[in-house]
């Protein structure tokens, strides 16, 4: 079996986030980064794929620059055989998209996972645009898969539920909790890494004429006044005067 893990670097979620230039750049000194947690599951479920199987290859792919490779050897490190590195910026979900297709046009790849979203800007579209260009399906988010023969069987999430859906190869997924479990790099694995083939690419040049303008942080969270069930009143006199709900 032939699969593509296509992950991303994203800050830890522990990172204090800032900018800078009137909120038009993200600072990026002193951030800790990570693989995209949804990209950990679909990295997970490949690697326990190949396992199953017995046999198979495993591609990581990643469009970023060069300070993105350590994130990209730890990716080698907990199962992938071989990385691919796009020398760009992600500038968005659309030009993401169209890189991943350019590789995958020309390789054969009976699998294509990615997680259902990044944690950054969540925008959860690229594995859709990647099924349209490639002209194959497209399925998110997926929480379990089992792969037999030319046949995947999956369970998805849906409003009020899951489905169990079944599809012929190939596949563009986007997965989610609890498709597999995070794996950690052992350290035999971590030594290996270091020698596996990390090939960098040239992107397309495709532009999806998005700009981004400005970034915003969340409104920071205001105190939590507790009231007493005893005290009904008084919480509908917070309700109507400061939180103006009712």
């Amino acid at each position: 079996m032939n699969i593509l893990v296509c992950i991303t670097s994203v800050p830890d979620t522990t990172s204090k986030i800032s900018f800078s230039d009137n909120d038009t750049k993200f600072v990026s000194a002193g951030i800790t980064f990570i693989i995209g947690p949804y990209d950990d599951y679909a990295l997970a479920r490949a690697v326990e794929l190949k396992e199953a199987a017995g046999s198979g290859n495993i591609t990581v792919f990643h469009v970023g620059e060069a300070d993105s490779e350590p994130v990209i050897r730890k990716a080698l490190a907990i199962g992938a055989d071989d990385a691919v590195r796009v020398n760009s910026v992600a500038k968005d979900g659309y030009f993401v998209a169209d890189q991943i297709a350019a590789y995958a046009k020309t390789k054969s790849f009976d699998l294509i996972l990615m997680g259902k979203e990044s944690i950054d800007f969540n925008s959860g579209i690229v594995h859709g645009l990647v099924g349209e260009l490639l002209g194959i399906p497209s399925i998110s988010p997926v929480m379990k898969l089992n792969i037999n023969g030319n046949e995947a069987t999956m369970e998805k999430e849906i409003e009020g539920g899951k489905e169990t859906l079944q599809a012929s190869l190939p596949l563009v997924l986007g997965c989610q909790e609890p498709i597999a479990e995070w794996k950690i790099p052992s350290m035999r694995g971590i030594m290996s890494a270091r020698t596996k083939p990390l090939q960098v690419i040239e992107p397309t040049s495709f532009s999806s004429g998005l700009e981004f303008e400005k970034y915003e942080l969340p409104t920071p969270r205001t105190n939590c006044k507790m009231i007493s069930d005893s005290q009904v009143e008084e919480l509908v006199t917070l309700l109507k005067s400061e939180a103006k709900v009712i």
